[in-house]
């Protein structure tokens, strides 16, 4: 399940999967209807928009997906979690992929994989550092040292991003220490 994180002001409210999340900000809303809090997604760092009217039953039943939403099972590996889509390819390439044994999906799912095994983390770097980002310009993108965070952050620099963040909110700081980096 899909963790997140929600603030309220710079304060952290709440930490975990998203109908627990929800349910804290539903409660901190009740109590202070006026409450500035944003929701997280820990994975994108992009503002979840949650829909809190009703009960608590009622905002669980709304993050529920829906059995009528999901497709229906086709062919495939659906247990396996294979997700069927477009591929656009040169007439080339799609004559070299079906003289390929397997066919075509074995061998591009062979090939994403050892791209993958090549790249040597960069893109979970990468993917860390967009992440981080998007929260910090919500959070942080107005506090001093902003700019020099955001150099640092995409330096892989984690001792230049504390040195540029430590007069942050500590809650905003960890949390976007914690997406830039984290296995720290």
């Amino acid at each position: 399940m899909a963790l997140c994180t929600a603030f309220t002001g710079t304060d952290r409210l709440a930490h975990g999967p998203l109908t627990e999340v929800a349910l804290a900000v539903k409660a901190a809303l009740d109590r202070d209807p006026a409450a500035s809090i944003l929701t997280f997604d820990d994975a994108t760092g992009r503002v979840i928009d949650l829909d809190l009217r009703g009960s608590d039953a009622d905002v669980l039943a709304r993050l529920a997906p829906a059995a009528e939403e999901q497709p229906a099972r086709g062919r495939g590996r659906p247990k396996l979690g294979v997700v069927a889509r477009e591929v656009t390819l040169l007439p080339r390439h799609w004559d070299w992929l079906s003289a390929q044994p397997g066919g075509a999906s074995h061998v591009l799912r062979r090939l994403v994989d050892e791209a993958r095994r090549r790249d040597g983390g960069q893109s979970d770097l990468r993917t860390a550092q967009e992440t981080a980002y998007r929260f910090m310009s919500a959070m942080a993108g107005n506090l001093p040292g902003f700019e020099e965070a955001t150099r640092a952050l995409f330096a892989n620099d984690a001792a230049r991003f504390v040195l540029h963040s430590a007069t942050w909110p500590a809650d905003i700081r960890h949390h976007a220490q914690k997406l830039a980096w984290p296995g720290t």
